[in-house]
């Protein structure tokens, strides 16, 4: 019986392919217990062949050979083809520790739940941790309680979206595919995945090592990758607010969209400062102010005291800065 399928979107990642799929092979669950679906998403390098190449020599790897489409529409090719039970995402550039598998495939067993988060640590080029304490996550919670995933989302999660931190349930991405072509892509699809879970808890085990890079698609510079970062974080306002609406306890949403709106100044004014006012008159057309200041650091809840004051006066300062 299969009970996980790992996805692995992979694209231009040729020098870290070969870390991330012999770390998912080095664990400690049987080969007919797990398969490792390598999404290639039209690579342009040699990370195609470099997955077929494993596919000979292990049974429990698939491949699947696709135009690019981004990561949310490998995620999705991924989940059409999994077998599992459980399902758990893996970014080609990252890497698992050793022997962490059956752990969390055993706790879903035995909890019985819908989705589990694990931890995780950056690491850089190097492979060496940067953030081993956690510093600049807060109000992430790895108690180990069974709740609901609308209480989980709200007291536990903190701002933390990342699809590669949970092992959830096949059936729950049923109806929870990702939204593709756009960046934030994690963020839009987390709080839907949690509030679709009945049963969700975490566990402090260290389990994945994600690769804080330069030069990985989230840090593109180009002028057409700038602006289609604003845009694509004005649609996650909204995405947010649609979600918010069906949510009882608001108070996550209301946070996020705050984290949003400080991003989004905080990049017009490095980047578009000239066309900041355009920005703001969006950003107050879409009924959003004044900002929560749930779970925000004291940095943050200055900056959002500043924004509720005036959109203008928070790009001013962080321009000049």
């Amino acid at each position: 019986m299969v009970l996980l399928s790992i996805i692995v979107p992979v694209y231009n990642v040729e020098q870290y392919l070969n870390k991330c799929v012999d770390s998912l092979l080095t664990q400690d669950l049987m080969p007919d217990e797990y398969e490792i679906i390598l999404v290639d998403d039209g690579s342009p390098d040699r990370c195609g062949a470099i997955c077929d190449d494993y596919a000979l020599r292990y049974s429990n790897i698939k491949v699947i050979h696709r135009e690019n489409g981004g990561i949310g529409a490998a995620r999705n090719s991924g989940i059409e083809e999994a077998c599992g039970k459980y399902v758990q995402f893996v970014d080609s550039d990252d890497y698992l520790e050793p022997n962490v598998l059956k752990s969390l495939v055993d706790k879903m067993e035995h909890d019985q739940l819908d989705v589990l988060r694990f931890n995780y640590q950056n690491v850089n080029d190097h492979y060496e941790v940067f953030e081993p304490n956690k510093i600049s996550k807060p109000f992430v919670d790895y108690r180990d309680e069974v709740c609901d995933g609308l209480t989980f989302l709200t007291e536990r999660l903190g701002f933390a979206c990342y699809a590669c931190q949970f092992m959830m349930k096949r059936e729950l991405l049923d109806g929870c595919r990702f939204k593709e072509g756009v960046y934030f892509e994690d963020t839009e699809w987390t709080p839907r995945l949690l509030m679709l879970a009945a049963r969700v808890t975490s566990t402090n085990l260290m389990v994945y090592n994600y690769l804080m890079r330069i030069g990985s698609i989230s840090r593109g510079k180009d002028e057409a990758t700038k602006k289609k970062v604003k845009n694509d974080e004005l649609s996650l306002i909204d995405a947010l607010k649609e979600q918010m609406s069906a949510a009882k306890d608001k108070r996550w949403f209301e946070g996020m969209i705050a984290q949003t709106v400080l991003s989004l100044v905080g990049f017009v004014s490095g980047n578009y400062y000239e066309n900041r006012k355009q920005l703001f008159r969006e950003l107050k057309s879409k009924r959003i102010l004044p900002l929560s200041v749930y779970h925000s650091t004291p940095s943050a809840r200055r900056k959002i005291r500043l924004a509720n004051v005036s959109l203008g006066l928070l790009g001013f300062v962080l321009h000049i800065k």
